[in-house]
């Protein structure tokens, strides 16, 4: 198993965080990826270099979020003597 030798590219801007030099690259089979070290943004370039945009997320393709559960506590009122109607 090699290590993928990953290099900073001079002069390239984060399309996220607009960070210079923070951009690596590197090649896994032939195929280039960027990461930025200062915000974590990651893609993969095509032929042409540009970014392949990533699947458009929706309701399909998205892991359902678990329903939180509910926290229930029963709540008892008593009556304030001090809040008492005066007598007619």
């Amino acid at each position: 198993m090699s290590k993928t030798k990953k290099r900073f590219i001079a002069g390239a801007v984060c399309p996220a965080c607009s960070e210079p030099d923070k951009l690596m690259m590197w090649n896994e089979e032939g195929v280039p990826h960027r990461e930025c070290v200062a915000c974590g943004f990651s893609d993969t370039l095509n032929e042409q270099g540009l970014s392949v945009p990533k699947e458009l997320g929706t309701r399909v393709n998205q892991a359902q979020p678990a329903a939180a559960k509910p926290s229930v506590q029963t709540v008892q009122f008593f009556p304030n003597p001090k809040l008492k109607k005066p007598a007619e």
